[in-house]
């Protein structure tokens, strides 16, 4: 009788605890479970020891089974099954499938990465000083993370990434002066949940600071508690590759490359067929293809609309591309107190957000930032090309295409 109740106890705490599991880690499972972002920031704040309490659960049930003849053999291989499923797949596909690049990512020549991209691919970018690195989204799709020991023009910089929300972000992955263990765990709002492994603790990849350090009483734009427990952004923006190529012809490609461990390359394989399956739909489709949004949706531009968008203090604003260029290419503009010049250059094929410091509207301005008020700076915050709906998901009180800023010149005539 004591050894039927172990085993039933067991089998139920282990497979329930792998079905939370599986549902909260598992991805692929949120395109047919809704999962509520509480529960998702509870697992991964506690993942092994969630799995350290279901396994053990499953090792009495089967001490209890075949030890002292509890249950019956079908119920325990039923299990088994469920255990297998539910454990396996999500630790496989988070920690295996999603390994990331965090400090081991290869950078190639221009050269070498045209036999890997095509012209018109694009490309998350990055500059310090005269180093210029691009990532193509289909090559950084699914590592998530990259960086390496040289660094940015060395400087200790990160580009992540998040395919739901076409989302690239470089960081400083270092916060309060120590630097992170970054890893991926999984996607809520369609964005990337990281976590810091060192402190367990889950970080919104759109926002780059620690759920415990989230000020939940801040109005607009979200914000941490301290502005030093944010991961500091490092100016982002996309263009074509074969724009990369004109601007910056001794610049660095990220490739992922195939592993050459079998395992590994049999395992990338597979899940590219099922990423690239995913994201063909989550670009072409209205609709979230993991319907895990919380805000009901903002019909102010459809939801795959691409939008560039800057947060500057508590305040949140975004464009669109062919808003701008229906403005002549260029618009001035001011959000949080700082005037802006949105601009989008043909050549070289991207839009930029530049700091005007002048105080006079800029007329024109180009993809290096010179312009007719002197050399502009790149507005650090920018969100390059990411989908409105992911957007308004977590700047909610965002403006958008705001434009106007008056000349003190023509306000004296």
């Amino acid at each position: 009788m004591l050894a039927n109740l172990v085993f039933l106890l067991g089998l139920v705490v282990s497979v329930g605890i792998g079905f939370v599991y599986f549902r909260d880690l598992g991805d692929v499972s949120q395109m047919l479970l809704r999962v509520k972002r509480k529960n998702m920031i509870r697992f991964i704040r506690n993942e092994y020891r969630f799995i350290g309490m279901g396994l053990a659960a499953f090792a009495l049930a089967t001490v209890a089974h075949f030890g002292f003849g509890g249950g019956v053999p079908a119920l325990w291989w039923l299990s088994l099954f469920l255990v297998a499923v539910f454990y396996g797949f999500p630790y496989v596909w988070v920690h295996l499938g999603l390994r990331n690049q965090l400090n081991t990512a290869r950078f190639f020549p221009i050269a070498e990465a045209e036999q890997y991209v095509g012209p018109t691919a694009p490309v998350i970018v990055m500059v310090n000083g005269d180093h210029a690195r691009a990532h193509p989204d289909a090559q950084i799709m699914r590592p998530h993370l990259a960086g390496d020991a040289r660094g940015l023009g060395g400087e200790d910089v990160v580009m992540t990434y998040c395919a739901m929300a076409n989302l690239g972000q470089g960081y400083t992955p270092a916060i309060e002066g120590k630097r992170l263990n970054l890893e991926v765990l999984a996607q809520h709002g369609n964005n990337l949940i990281l976590r810091d492994n060192d402190t367990g603790e889950p970080i919104q990849h759109i926002y780059g600071f620690r759920e415990a350090d989230a000020d939940i009483s801040s109005e607009g734009a979200a914000c941490p508690l301290r502005p030093e427990a944010q991961m500091k952004l490092w100016p982002t923006f996309r263009m074509t590759f074969r724009g990369f190529r004109k601007a910056f012809p001794d610049g660095e490609v990220f490739l992922n490359k195939p592993s050459h461990n079998p395992f590994l390359r049999l395992l990338d394989m597979a899940l590219e067929i099922i990423f690239g399956w995913g994201i063909a739909r989550q670009h072409q489709e209205a609709a979230p293809v993991m319907d895990n949004m919380e805000r009901a949706p903002d019909t102010r531009l459809p939801n795959k609309a691409p939008v560039w968008g800057v947060t500057i203090g508590a305040e949140a604003a975004c464009w669109t591309d062919d808003f701008v260029v229906e403005h002549n290419w260029l618009i001035n503009t001011r959000v949080g107190g700082r005037d802006l010049v949105v601009q989008v250059d043909p050549h070289y094929e991207s839009l930029g957000v530049w700091y005007n410091n002048g105080g006079v509207p800029v007329t024109r301005c180009d993809f290096w930032g010179n312009s007719d008020q002197g050399q502009l700076t790149r507005v650090e915050t920018l969100r390059a090309g990411l989908f409105w709906h992911v957007w308004v998901e977590f700047f909610p009180h965002t403006q958008v295409n705001p434009m106007g800023v008056e000349d003190p010149a023509e306000n004296a005539a």
